[in-house]
């Protein structure tokens, strides 16, 4: 009976990556397909596998909309995996970066950044706006680490969260409306969430800080199977539970300030995600739900990126405000679900 069960779980998991990953594809290719200008899926295929086609619809897919949806895929995977390890480290299915404040404080020092480097030098590299994210993430998980010594209340340290990032995002607002540098024009775009700045460049920085985390995670999928089923167990197993907290946190901070870094902060994707794959696949197992999380996070944000630059065509949405619609919902159910098993 056992083996059976086995049998059939392992038989839904494959089905259920295999449909991830047709959706994926099927959700790349319309968004290379669908914006302002429509190219054919004969032609993409074309442009993208031979290299073959109008220079105007080649430069359109190589140097504008593959870019954005390289960078929505990563970013939304990294934002889905932050939200997750968050939710085990807190053992609280609502933690999430947005939610913590994390982003908003990798948000307020990256625009303190930008305005001092462009008014004395006048450029910032990306791993600059990496650092001050990371900072940033850990300034504010440092003090929701402080609150939780004095609050044992989850709901209450949630609150806490939610006033640090109205704190940041109060600084971060005072310092775009005063920053008189031109070169600060996009900052208010971008600290309300966008993909529309990426480039190959950024791309390839983004890809090798997210996919070498993610990979360290995804390694560290039987300690934290461990520390699921409580702190005495995973010690009885061997896994050094203060080093181990400190590990979650900074992979989760890393995964979050990349997000802000290069898209600016981006809501409900490390709350909604999580949920919604492990009530997919039935299961909180970490060696199946991590990928399974990176995934589902890439299809969340290249969606919610499609509509954001097609629904209100040539006028463009934040990435943010449509997170937020199909995001926001979810918690809501998550909360009254949680409230009824009381």
């Amino acid at each position: 009976m056992k083996k059976e069960n086995k049998n059939n779980n392992n038989i839904r998991y494959i089905l259920f990556f295999l449909f991830m990953f047709a959706l994926f594809i099927i959700i790349t290719i319309l968004n290379i397909n669908i914006g302002s200008v429509h190219i054919s899926v004969s032609k993409i295929f074309k442009i993208i596998f031979f290299r073959q086609g109008e220079k105007g619809y080649y430069n359109i897919i190589w140097h504008i909309r593959l870019p954005r949806i390289c960078m929505a895929a990563i970013l939304g995977g990294a934002l889905s995996l932050s939200g997750l390890l968050l939710q085990i480290f807190f053992n609280n299915p609502i933690a999430g970066p947005y939610i913590l404040g994390i982003s908003s404080g990798a948000k307020m020092v990256v625009a303190l950044t930008l305005v001092y480097l462009l008014e004395k030098i006048g450029r910032v590299s990306s791993i600059t706006l990496i650092i001050a994210a990371f900072a940033g993430s850990m300034l504010s998980i440092a003090f929701i680490l402080l609150l939780s010594k004095y609050i044992r209340s989850m709901s209450v340290l949630i609150i806490g969260g939610i006033m640090i990032n109205y704190i940041c995002s109060a600084v971060t607002d005072f310092v775009i409306t005063f920053a008189s540098d031109s070169d600060i024009i996009n900052l208010h775009g971008w600290s309300l969430g966008s993909f529309s700045a990426s480039n190959w460049r950024d791309v390839g920085i983004a890809f090798v800080v997210v996919t070498i985390t993610s990979v360290t995670i995804f390694f560290l999928a039987k300690p934290i199977s461990a520390f699921l089923l409580g702190e005495a167990y995973a010690k009885s197993v061997g896994v050094n539970i203060k080093v181990f907290r400190v590990v979650l946190i900074l992979l989760s901070s890393i995964l979050s300030a990349c997000v802000t870094a290069f898209a600016g902060p981006i809501s409900f994707v490390g709350i909604a995600v999580p949920h919604l794959i492990k009530r997919g696949l039935k299961t909180s197992k970490p060696i199946i739900v991590i990928p399974a999380c990176f995934i589902g996070g890439s299809i969340f944000c290249m969606v919610c990126d499609l509509i954001a630059r097609t629904a209100f065509s040539p006028t463009e949405l934040n990435i943010s405000t449509v997170t937020a619609i199909f995001g926001a919902p979810i918690v809501i159910v998550m909360l009254i679900k949680s409230s009824k098993g009381r």
